[in-house]
């Protein structure tokens, strides 16, 4: 198999066809494109679960293991409370280190006000770099979930913040001292400060406030993969303008440079939206400083299109994310 996301053809046959087992309890489980679990426990409010490891960095992996998840939970509507922590270190990776990526976890907790609740820490000749895996818990009131299969034809797309900048961030960092070699130090330092957008707690609090109907944050696969996995989620097509997608010109430039395609760059920090009053949400985004834009539309059937004034064509499956061409 590919590196990255398991294929969604495999996915589904090898891994969600053998899941047979139900409770009544469990009211958003295991489905294409949804990132959390949510859990009955009392008459009028749940938990919901989300679990992630970093695989495809190991560049400030503290701070990013705990945001991916925090991400997750914040998109299904979810106030995040804590997190278990599984690290996984090679043999040669020192105490020091250890220490450091633990306060990278920590400042990233404190920012979101979420507490790191356990884990388990272990030096293991299974891993040549260190893996982070995060599981996630939050709450939220009956009613208030959102998942990404709540899309319904006629609804607005809406995309918050920039496609690609957590991936453009990823590649400054590991790739500085070749972009150097093309790139001011200036024009890398801004790419690399992406990393302080990566949060979408503000934009999804806003968007629950306004009645959004489905939220997906883009991670892996970009924004090609998110689009595809909403649509796929809730039974819907799509229209898509993909000029209206946005993105920074830093994205742009590395990924020309590199030879990658920037729609397909791991994008955390975007959060993808349905709605049907698109417009209301993006202003409401808007003035709170969150930079958000109506793409397109769902539609009825299984067509998905991306159409610019010259042509159209149709989104294809998620595939492996553009940042594994290059670090």
């Amino acid at each position: 198999m590919k590196i990255g996301k398991v294929q969604e053809s495999v996915l589904k046959r090898s891994i969600l066809n053998q899941i047979h087992t139900r409770r009544e309890e469990i009211l958003l489980g295991a489905s294409v494109g949804e990132d959390c679990a949510a859990v009955a426990v009392a008459e009028d409010e749940m938990l919901v679960m989300s679990t992630d490891p970093i695989t495809g960095t190991v560049k400030d992996i503290g701070s990013l293991a705990i945001q991916i998840t925090v991400n997750d939970l914040a998109s299904a509507g979810a106030e995040p409370l804590g997190v278990m922590l599984t690290v996984l270190l090679p043999e040669n990776f020192s105490e020091q280190k250890l220490r450091y990526l633990m306060a990278q976890a920590e400042a990233a907790c404190a920012a979101a006000h979420v507490q790191i609740m356990g884990g388990h820490t272990e030096v293991t000749k299974a891993v040549c770099q260190p893996l982070v895996s995060v599981a996630g818990i939050g709450k939220a009131k009956k009613g208030r979930l959102v998942s990404t299969a709540g899309a319904r034809p006629g609804m607005d797309i809406i995309i918050t913040k920039w496609a690609g900048i957590e991936g453009t961030a990823i590649i400054a960092k590991e790739k500085e001292a070749e972009l150097l070699e093309h790139f001011p130090q200036r024009f890398i330092d801004q790419a690399k400060r992406f990393d302080q957008m990566l949060s979408v707690l503000a934009e999804a609090q806003i968007a629950v406030r306004y009645h959004v109907s489905a939220m997906h944050d883009v991670t892996e696969g970009g924004i090609f993969g998110a689009l595809w996995e909403m649509a796929e989620a809730s039974g819907v097509g799509l229209e898509i303008d993909l000029k209206k997608i946005p993105l920074r010109q830093e994205t742009i430039e590395v990924c020309e440079y590199f030879g990658i395609n920037p729609y397909e760059l791991i994008s955390s920090g975007s959060m993808l939206m349905a709605a049907a009053d698109g417009n209301t949400i993006v202003r409401e985004l808007e003035k709170q400083g969150i930079h958000a834009v109506v793409v397109g539309k769902a539609t009825q059937g299984n067509d998905r299109i991306l159409y610019t004034a010259q042509e159209r064509r149709f989104l294809e499956p998620p595939k492996s994310d553009a940042l594994y061409q290059v670090v």
